[in-house]
């Protein structure tokens, strides 16, 4: 007997009572089935709901021949009449969420007459793939158009024609349908076959708002967040942004010009401390001229710093330049021979003495050690390095 599906009756009915028809032990849980349910299933893309039911938890529900099977984490009584209580903050999310995916898609699938071949509801997001090429500011129209819908908060028209009418209706969907057709309508949006649930309104939705518009395949995905997701992430976009302003001493709307400032004011400060830089590792070279090996030891630098006076070094020593920069047993190192030769096993053997990782070719190496200095001279004391 085909289970009667009270969430396409009524898809707000949060708690509802049914009479346990059966309750078997599977792998993860108990399988039960009930004479009618307000569960729904996992399918369109829309996870299953979750909840209770005659006090045991319902961790997913699964529909097969009409049959819908809730595994829960514990028994009921069969033939027992039972109270069933969805998750509701879960259902009305996956509510918004597909019910935005579809103005969505509607909207763009007019406009650009492509296909919604890929729709997953995820946990933290919502992705659509359609088989369009579908520009970032042409994603952004499309969403425009979308909450302009949703602020119009027209009625969403469920109806399940004939077959005769079927045939005469323009609407979407994924693949050839068979049997009696349930087709959603957000009216100057969407008409699709659909067996998820929907808000009642097109307002209940909310918000739609687009996070990212990715080439995939032949068209683009689409990553998107809708109703309170939405509300929360820009809420949380917004409370970062107002710190980062705070900061800055602008107002949050001004923080971007501000940061894009800042930048160019730390680019400026970078070059200015690359010309110091390379005055100073020029007047340390000049110091080592002719000296053959040397070895340096510097306070912490950043791994370009450290190859740039290992260069100027062994263009004045020589011979072989190392530079090791960094305390308490670690270090950044770079290692330059004058004459291009190959330093390789030295390198490997370094690394392996000194627990560090790294390597080169052509007379250069750079790496770090995880060594104190006295490890280090002791290491190559043997190669005659003027330290």
């Amino acid at each position: 007997m085909e289970t009667e599906k009270l969430y396409y009756q009524d898809p707000f009915l949060k708690t509802f009572t049914a009479r346990v028809l059966t309750c078997e032990e599977a792998g993860n849980g108990w399988r039960v089935t009930l004479d009618r349910t307000a569960f729904y299933p996992e399918g369109g893309g829309q996870p299953a709901d979750h909840g209770h039911l005659g006090g045991v938890g319902v961790t997913d529900v699964h529909e097969k021949n009409g049959v819908v099977f809730h595994t829960c984490d514990g028994p009921v009584e069969i033939g027992a009449e039972v109270t069933g209580e969805i998750d509701w903050p879960r259902r009305f999310d996956h509510t918004q969420q597909h019910s935005g995916e579809h103005i969505l898609s509607g909207i763009l699938c007019r406009q650009y007459r492509c296909d919604n071949v890929g729709f997953h509801l995820g946990a933290e997001t919502v992705t659509i793939d359609y088989n369009a090429e579908i520009s970032w500011e042409q994603a952004l129209a499309a969403e425009r158009e979308a909450n302009e819908v949703i602020w119009a908060d027209r009625v969403v028209e469920i109806s399940y024609p004939s077959s005769e009418e079927l045939r005469t209706l323009d609407y979407r969907s994924k693949k050839e349908l068979a049997g009696q057709v349930r087709i959603v309508t957000f009216p100057a949006a969407d008409c699709c076959a659909c067996c998820g649930t929907h808000v009642a309104r097109a307002g209940q939705v909310g918000l739609v708002k687009i996070l990212s518009c990715q080439r995939f395949r032949e068209g683009v995905r689409l990553e998107i967040l809708c109703g309170k997701r939405a509300l929360d992430y820009l809420s949380e976009v917004y409370d970062q942004t107002r710190s980062i302003a705070q900061r800055l001493s602008v107002k949050p709307r001004d923080a971007a010009a501000a940061v894009e400032r800042l930048e160019g004011e730390l680019s400026a400060a970078k070059e200015a401390q690359a010309r110091l830089e390379e005055t100073a590792f020029a007047a340390m070279a000049k110091e080592h001229a002719g000296r053959g090996d040397v070895l340096l030891f510097q306070p912490p630098m950043k791994p370009d710093s450290v190859r740039r006076l290992a260069d100027h070094l062994a263009r004045s020593c020589g011979g072989l330049a190392g530079v090791f920069a960094g305390e308490e047993a670690r270090y950044a190192y770079a290692l330059v021979r004058s004459d291009g030769g190959d330093i390789a096993p030295m390198v490997k053997e370094l690394n392996r003495a000194l627990n560090g990782r790294g390597g080169g070719r052509n007379g250069f190496a750079q790496g770090s050690v995880q060594a104190r200095r006295e490890e280090i001279e002791a290491f190559l004391a043997g190669r005659e390095m003027n330290v």
